[in-house]
């Protein structure tokens, strides 16, 4: 059974109504169980190696909601209420995964000059900032959804150079733990690699 998460604000009421049947059917947790299974996210390698930015790149860690900044595996209901994946978990906090594996995604793909995290003594061009919006299980659709903002700023001058939002929809399947995280997994590798395309354009 999934555990509610104290972050939902929801009625009982509220939660019953909007899906509780779909998110049974969806996704099985653990209450009191077994230690949760660790899965971890990968960095896309084959999406070609043409030519790219010269610019100098630092990837900030992504902000995100109190929700997503954790190791769990988050269900959203229709009505919006989030409960935690029992039987499964990040080998990390979301936001530090996902800023490691945009880092090698970029040198996977020769797109930029140089990248690094903040704070590793390289002189930076630009700033990529990032904001996750979404990376989670849809009980409703039996979808993966990874939403992420991207900002280029101007390591100089502070300046918003570009922006844009970034998604992709993966479905779950049977959605345990396993085909939870590789379905979200899938989804970010298609978002990582649109985001290294478009910052390395020059």
């Amino acid at each position: 059974m999934l555990m509610p998460s104290p972050l939902s604000s929801l009625s009982a009421r509220a939660r019953a109504a909007s899906g509780a049947i779909a998110v049974a059917l969806l996704l099985a947790g653990c209450g009191g169980g077994p230690t949760p299974t660790t899965f971890d996210l990968s960095a896309p390698r084959d999406f070609g190696r043409v030519g790219g930015s010269q610019a100098a790149l630092v990837v900030a860690e992504p902000t995100t909601v109190q929700a997503l900044d954790s190791d769990r595996l988050i269900v959203k209901d229709s009505a919006g209420a989030l409960s935690f994946l029992g039987s499964a978990q990040w080998a990390d906090r979301v936001p530090r995964l996902v800023q490691t594996r945009l880092i090698q995604t970029f040198e996977n793909g020769s797109r930029i000059a140089a990248v690094s995290r903040p704070g590793e003594r390289m002189v930076p061009d630009v700033q990529l900032n990032t904001d996750i919006r979404s990376f989670n299980i849809y009980a409703a659709s039996g979808q993966a959804v990874v939403e992420i903002t991207a900002k280029l700023v101007g390591d100089r001058t502070g300046k918003i150079q570009r922006a844009k939002l970034f998604s992709a929809r993966v479905p779950a399947g049977t959605a345990d733990g396993a085909a939870a995280a590789h379905a979200l997994d899938k989804a970010l590798s298609q978002v990582l690699i649109e985001i290294v395309r478009w910052a390395g354009r020059g």
